[in-house]
C-alpha cells in the first residue's frame, strides 16, 4: 500500500480504450488501486458508459444516476465515474464506420480529454498521475501540461508489445511495410522474443496496407510509449520471463497481472455491454466437463460462412455446447446467419443466447472446453479455471495469442489447420478436445499453467512483488514531482517580486 504520509494523496485518472476488452482490465486495476488507498477517477466515453448502463444489472449499477462504481463505492472504495464526448453522437455505429471513428481517436479525441482532465485538476485531491490505455497517442501531451505522472497500461501479453515495440526493426528486416521481397521466413531477431512466423504475428503488422488507421495507431502509440514514465502489463513473469527481461533493459515496466475483478465471477462493477443471459440453469443439467463454451468475443467480426460451417461442425461432434452469438458477430447490419431452423435442432444439447457473464460460465464445472477468438482477458480468464481452447483468432493480438496457447505453452489446439474453416475439420476438433484421450495431456498442461498464475499472484508471488515495486516507485515519482513543482512556482513567484 502506498504511503499515506505523502505530500498528496495518490489520485490517478484511468482512461481505457473504448473496447470491451480494454475495459475489463482497467475496472479491475481500478478497484485494485483503490483498495490500495488511492482516490480513482474513471473516464469512459459516453457511448461506452451508455452502453454499460443499458445493459448492467440492477443490484450492479445504480440507476438513478448510472454510477458504473455505485457498489464499490459503498464498500469504502473512492472512485469517481465520469464519462467523455468521443466527437460522435452516442448512437453512432462505431463497428459499421470503424475507420472513422478511430481516425477521430487518434486526432481529435485529446482535445474533449484536455477539457475533462482540465476541470478535474480543481478536485479534491487533484490528480496527480495518468493511467492511460497504450494505444492512446496522447498520453505525454496531457501529463506533461498537468504535471501528472505518466502511467501507461498494457493490457495483453508482453509478446505483443515486444512486437509492436520493435515495428522498426521488422521493418529494417523486411518482415513489415515492405510490399517487394516481403520476407516469409521466421522472424528470430526480436530481442527476449523467441522464434516467431511472420503469421503469428498482430494481424496490422501481416497486411500489406500499412496506412490503415490502426497500423498509424500502433505506430504513433509506441512511439508515444518510450517516453511515458511507467509501464504495467497485465501478464505474469513466468509465463513470459524472457520477452518481460529484455522489455526491462530500456523500459520501466512492471507485470502485474493478470488482475481479475476480487470476486472472479460476481463482480461488483458490471463491464458488459450487452445484457447477459444466466446460462447456469442450462448448465447444471449437463455432465462435468462435457460443455464446450464457444464465443468470439466482444468485437471481432467473421463472416457468414464460417458461422454456418461451425454450427454444422458442432451438430456433428454431439457435443453439448453454449454459443453466445452477439447480434453484430457478422456486422450491425445483419443479425440472421444462423441455418434455418437451427436453434430447434440442437434443442437441450446447445444452447446459444447473445451475450453471457463469461467467468460465471467458465468457471461451472459442467465446461471442459472453450473454443475462442484468442483475446487476452479470455485466455487469462480461462487458465485460471483450467479449461483448454480450441483457437480460432480472427483479428488483431489474437493470432499472437494463439501461438502461446498452441505453440509455447501447449494448452490448446488450432480450429482449422490451413485454409477456409470446414464443419468436419470443426467437429473433429472438438471432439478431440472434449472426448479424445490425448486431450488428457492438454488438460495436465494446462492445470500447470494455471499454477503459474495462482504463484504469480500469491502474497511473494512476482505480480504481488512487482505491483509493490511499482507502487514505491510510482510512490518515488509523485514527491519528486511535488518538489519540483513548489521550486517551479517558488521561482515564477520570484521572478513577479522582482
Amino acid at each position: 500500500m502506498m504511503n499515506q504520509s505523502t505530500h498528496q494523496k495518490p489520485h490517478a485518472i484511468l482512461f481505457p480504450y473504448p473496447l470491451q476488452g480494454h475495459v475489463i482490465p482497467f475496472v479491475n486495476l481500478a478497484i485494485k488501486l483503490a483498495s490500495n488507498g488511492f482516490t480513482i477517477t474513471f473516464i469512459n466515453t459516453q457511448s461506452i458508459h451508455q452502453q454499460i448502463s443499458k445493459a448492467g444489472r440492477s443490484n450492479v449499477i445504480d440507476n438513478e444516476n448510472n454510477d458504473l462504481f455505485s457498489c464499490a463505492c459503498k464498500s469504502g472504495l473512492d472512485i469517481r465515474d465520469v464519462s467523455i464526448y468521443d466527437g460522435f453522437p452516442v448512437d453512432y455505429d462505431r463497428s459499421l464506420n470503424h475507420d472513422k471513428f478511430f481516425e477521430a481517436i487518434m486526432n481529435d479525441f485529446v482535445f474533449h480529454v484536455d477539457e475533462v482532465v482540465g476541470k478535474l485538476m480543481l478536485s479534491n485531491p487533484s490528480p496527480n498521475i495518468l493511467i492511460g490505455d497504450t494505444f492512446y497517442v496522447w498520453s505525454s501531451t496531457i501529463a506533461k501540461k498537468y504535471s501528472l505522472v505518466n502511467v501507461s497500461y498494457w493490457t495483453e501479453p508482453a509478446l505483443v508489445f515486444s512486437v509492436y515495440y520493435h515495428m522498426d526493426l521488422l521493418k529494417q528486416n523486411g518482415h513489415y511495410d515492405c510490399i517487394e521481397n516481403k520476407r516469409e521466413d521466421i522472424i528470430d531477431y526480436i530481442p527476449g522474443v523467441k522464434a516467431i512466423k511472420p503469421t503469428d504475428l498482430p494481424s496490422y503488422l501481416q497486411s500489406d496496407d500499412t496506412n490503415m488507421v490502426v497500423n498509424r495507431i500502433i505506430k504513433r502509440a509506441f512511439k508515444e510509449v518510450q517516453i511515458v514514465d511507467f509501464i504495467i502489463c497485465n501478464t505474469v513473469h513466468e509465463l513470459e520471463p524472457e520477452i518481460i527481461t529484455a522489455l526491462q533493459k530500456y523500459l520501466s515496466i512492471y507485470s502485474i497481472g493478470p488482475i481479475f475483478s476480487p470476486g472472479f465471477t460476481n463482480t461488483s462493477v458490471s463491464t458488459s455491454l450487452w445484457s447477459e443471459s444466466n446460462c447456469t440453469d442450462w448448465l447444471d443439467t449437463k455432465p462435468n466437463g462435457s460443455v464446450l463454451y464457444v464465443s468470439f468475443g466482444s468485437y471481432a467480426h467473421t463472416n457468414k460462412e464460417t458461422i454456418v460451417e461451425i454450427a454444422r461442425g458442432l451438430v456433428i461432434s454431439e457435443v453439448n455446447f453454449i454459443w453466445i452469438l452477439r447480434p453484430d458477430i457478422v456486422s450491425s447490419e445483419e443479425t440472421d446467419y444462423l441455418p434455418i431452423g437451427y436453434e430447434e435442432s440442437i434443442k437441450d444439447r446447445g444452447l446459444i443466447v447473445p451475450w453471457c457473464c463469461q467467468t460465471a460460465v467458465i468457471s461451472h464445472p459442467a465446461v471442459g472446453g472453450f473454443l475462442t477468438h484468442c483475446g487476452w482477458n479470455s485466455i487469462m480468464e480461462s487458465i485460471w479455471c483450467s479449461v483448454p481452447f480450441i483457437c480460432f483468432p480472427l483479428l488483431t493480438d489474437q493470432f499472437t495469442n494463439r501461438k502461446l496457447v498452441v505453440d509455447d505453452w501447449k494448452i490448446g489446439i488450432n480450429l482449422c489447420d490451413e485454409g477456409s474453416i470446414s464443419r468436419d475439420e470443426v467437429a473433429e476438433k472438438v471432439k478431440f478436445l472434449m472426448k479424445g484421450k490425448e486431450a488428457e495431456e492438454i488438460k495436465q498442461r494446462i492445470k500447470k499453467i494455471k499454477k503459474e498464475l495462482e504463484d504469480g499472484l500469491a502474497l511473494n508471488g512476482s505480480s504481488q512483488v512487482n505491483f509493490s515495486k511499482f507502487m514505491d516507485d510510482l510512490e518515488s515519482k509523485i514527491s519528486k514531482k511535488n518538489v519540483l513543482d513548489v521550486e517551479f512556482e517558488n521561482q515564477k513567484l520570484n521572478h513577479i517580486a522582482k
